[in-house]
């Protein structure tokens, strides 16, 4: 059983094309995480990009930053997580367990 090169290669050419149909449209949905039992939320899209912090008022201590800053960490970095989750969801079915790191 011999393998045609150029129907190979379409087969590459088409899921590549899929691959950024699915990334674009990914990058226009977004996901949201929180910390601090709601304080702090942060929303990230299918691009990984943060998109937005929210920030209670009752979060802000003046006697201790830190804690809001480890709130904003917690929650951006969970709401990063939560788009790559979303965007390998998108892509699970096409790549069909090639096992491509980064995807």
């Amino acid at each position: 059983m011999s393998m045609d090169m150029n129907e190979l290669m379409k087969q590459a050419q088409q899921m590549q094309a899929e691959i950024g149909r699915l990334q674009q449209e990914a990058a226009t949905e977004t996901v949201e995480a929180s910390a601090g039992g709601g304080m702090v939320t942060a929303k990230a899209n299918g691009a990984r990009e943060i998109v937005s912090i929210s920030i209670k008022p009752e979060a802000i201590d003046a006697s201790d930053p830190e804690m809001l800053e480890d709130m904003i960490v917690a929650a951006t970095n969970e709401a990063l997580r939560a788009s790559d989750r979303m965007l390998q969801a998108r892509l699970g079915g096409l790549m069909g367990g090639l096992g491509l790191p980064g995807l």
